[in-house]
């Protein structure tokens, strides 16, 4: 069973675009992230899945179950990290987190003591004194109280510093290695590439490409970097991308035939010439700029 499916699933905001004919099918226990920029479409799918907005087109389940009909079942099940979160402000961390855990109808002081431990939360401080970063552990906290067998994060590591995003990592490994499956929503491709198996590329509310992490990084893109000796001279080969040139340097993507583009350097004066295996950031480029 899947965690995650959607089948052609669209969304309008009056006449302007949310997203269109989004097909996904997230495995369960898998990673999974969706990247873009902001205004892709990223929450419009997430706010669409967790019925907080309904579709116009199309169908979205989670385990299995409707997510416009049975939303208790579902939200019982999943634990949602919002990008921006918002509180009673007279309340304590404490007492808003022991009033969230009375929705799953389980004891979750233990898990509630664990995680502020770990990501260094006092519980006893009122929510209108907590910082920023603060307020976002909180919602951390939130979304893992109660176990969930899926995790959907929306930019979730805003507001946190170097040392929290990696526990906050190191939390969502245990939780994967337990069996959850997580759905990981961000701009940020560095976190995406560290955390994913797979990613799904969206662009203008439409899925440009799902892969693994792993292919999408070995679809022979390469990074090239040309030192010329003659800064008047050029390269032309089909399969080039991304160009920069700044004197004498050349630097560029290129998923063409190897074999070309060493023929055409061949014929020309260089000084050194680098390959390397080129970035999630600028194979995400690609896509975007073809």
């Amino acid at each position: 069973m899947n965690a995650i499916e959607t089948k052609n699933l669209t969304k309008y905001y009056g006449k302007s675009r949310g997203i269109i004919d989004v097909n996904l099918e997230v495995k369960e226990g898998d990673v999974f992230g969706f990247i873009g920029p902001n205004g892709a479409g990223k929450s419009t799918t997430i706010r669409t899945l967790l019925g907080f907005i309904f579709p116009d087109s199309g169908k979205a389940s989670i385990f299995g179950m409707d997510c416009l009909k049975e939303q208790a079942k579902i939200k019982m099940n999943v634990g949602y990290l919002p990008s921006e979160v918002s509180y009673y402000d007279d309340m304590t961390v404490k007492e808003l987190l022991l009033y969230s855990a009375k929705f799953y109808k389980k004891d979750c002081s233990n898990r509630i003591n664990e995680l502020s431990e770990i990501l260094e939360l006092d519980l006893n401080k009122k929510i209108d004194s907590l910082s920023y970063g603060n307020k976002k552990k909180v919602a951390v906290i939130q979304s893992l109280l109660h176990e969930p067998k899926l995790l959907i994060l929306d930019e979730p590591t805003g507001g946190l510093d170097p040392l929290m995003q990696n526990r906050f990592f190191e939390i969502l490994k245990e939780e994967n290695r337990k069996g959850a499956t997580i759905f990981f929503s961000s701009h940020i491709l560095s976190e995406v590439q560290k955390m994913c198996n797979r990613v799904a590329i969206v662009k203008e509310g439409k899925i440009l490409k799902v892969e693994t992490i792993d292919r999408l990084r070995g679809e022979k893109h390469r990074k090239v970097m040309v030192e010329l000796k003659n800064k008047d001279d050029s390269l032309e080969v089909p399969g080039m991308r991304n160009i920069e040139r700044n004197g004498n340097d050349l630097q560029f993507l290129y998923s063409g035939d190897i074999n070309e583009m060493l023929k055409k350097l061949a014929l020309m004066e260089i000084d050194n010439l680098w390959l390397e295996e080129p970035s999630l950031e600028e194979i995400f480029m690609h896509y975007y700029e073809s």
